[in-house]
């Protein structure tokens, strides 16, 4: 870690610019928020979940290779309308002719790249300003491929490895009451589902019907506690491993709650230790 400092903060979002969202209508929306709030805009981006895609667009759901190639030259356009006017850009899926965007930040907005797995992790650092995971995976996955896999990347596009941020959605169940904190787990059973299980769920409905068959499953993806103290250790592995920005997800109805709550007893705790 040496002098770097870990940033905590509670909420994420990750969108994917190449089915639902077309990577120019992306570059358009988060360059005028950009404009309107500056220094404060990051762009998270993913090759994306079927579900999310298929029932909106229509579209065949393509297979990962196709996914990422997808995303790559979505980020390639995005960078290029923040950047130029007139942009002709003749890729394999998507094509601009003459295309402009007329709020282009003074900056371009940071894009952070979501990946599970070491070729998009690669992806990552070398095209991207931070990546993305999330937590619940097994140390292993992060400390030995992703982690080693963006620095490769970063280090291929003659980027600094360090300067890439690290940023993991930690999955956190936290309550006063330990069994609540469990039970909450539920809403979110469908991450105790294999990958291969979900890829090809195009219905909202199959999905709940096979999320409830692993409900008793759910919690194993979240750091459940009702101790702040085994909390704090809970999460302290990712930081060890070098993630530089950690983002919490709570599974429960009561946000509000939980923020209040977590706001107390959690970050001031992570602040102190880690900064």
């Amino acid at each position: 870690m040496g002098e770097r400092t870990t940033h905590v903060e509670l909420g994420t979002s990750v969108l994917t610019p190449t089915f639902r969202y077309e990577p120019a209508v992306i570059a358009q929306a988060f360059g005028t928020l950009a404009v309107l709030n500056p220094g404060r805009v990051i762009l998270g981006v993913g090759s994306g979940e079927s579900l999310n895609e298929v029932a909106v667009t229509g579209a065949e759901w393509p297979e990962a290779k196709e996914r990422l190639a997808r995303l790559r030259e979505a980020v390639a356009l995005i960078k290029q309308l923040w950047t130029e006017d007139l942009v002709n850009f003749e890729g394999q899926y998507y094509k601009t002719q003459n295309a402009t965007i007329y709020d282009k930040p003074k900056q371009p907005v940071p894009i952070y790249i979501g990946a599970g797995g070491p070729v998009a992790a690669k992806f990552a650092g070398r095209a991207g300003d931070g990546f993305i995971c999330t937590s619940g995976k097994g140390e292993e996955l992060y400390r030995d491929k992703l982690l080693p896999a963006v620095e490769e990347g970063a280090k291929a596009a003659n980027k600094n490895p360090d300067d890439i941020e690290r940023t993991i959605e930690v999955k956190v169940a936290f309550d006063t009451n330990r069994d609540h904190a469990l039970a909450d787990t539920r809403i979110w059973s469908a991450l105790a589902l294999p990958a291969e299980d979900k890829v090809q769920i195009h219905d909202a409905r199959e999905m709940e019907r096979r999320a409830e068959g692993v409900a008793d499953q759910a919690h194993r993806r979240w750091l459940v506690s009702s101790d702040p103290e085994e909390h704090i250790e809970q999460i302290r592995p990712y930081i060890e491993l070098g993630f530089t920005h950690l983002i919490f997800h709570y599974p429960g109805d009561d946000q509000s709650r939980f923020i209040k709550l977590y706001a107390k007893e959690i970050l001031p705790r992570l602040r102190q230790r880690w900064g």
